[in-house]
């Protein structure tokens, strides 16, 4: 049951920010109507992770904890993931298979601009 609360003004209101799961239907509203999540992003929601993950995951919290550094860097990462052992040996792929599903975005016009007017001589 939402709390009530008194303003400043002896006013008062209904306090509804308790949850951000939508009671009806059990849908986080952030994610949108109809955005379905990929079964990577579900199993790392519902915290079920490969061994591979889960190494990887803890790798990178011992990182943080002991340089005090609560968001490494691209070039951190990276040296963390060779200190896991991993290298470089197949030949680079496509990333189209990871590309995210979105609609299009408009691309705004842009309109040429005029040509400015030749300065007279006199």
């Amino acid at each position: 049951m939402p709390e009530e609360n008194s303003g400043q003004q002896g006013q008062t209101f209904i306090e509804r920010r308790q949850c951000v799961m939508d009671r009806r239907v059990g849908l986080d509203r952030r994610r949108g109507p109809g955005r379905r999540r990929t079964e990577e992003r579900r199993a790392a929601e519902e915290g079920e992770m490969t061994d591979e993950q889960f190494e990887f995951l803890l790798a990178i919290d011992r990182y943080k904890r002991e340089n005090d550094r609560p968001f490494p860097t691209w070039t951190e990462v990276l040296e963390i993931i060779r200190a896991l052992g991993y290298r470089k040996v197949a030949e680079p792929q496509s990333l189209q298979p990871f590309k995210k599903e979105t609609s299009p975005q408009p691309q705004p016009q842009v309109e040429p601009e005029p040509e400015p007017e030749p300065a007279h001589a006199g």
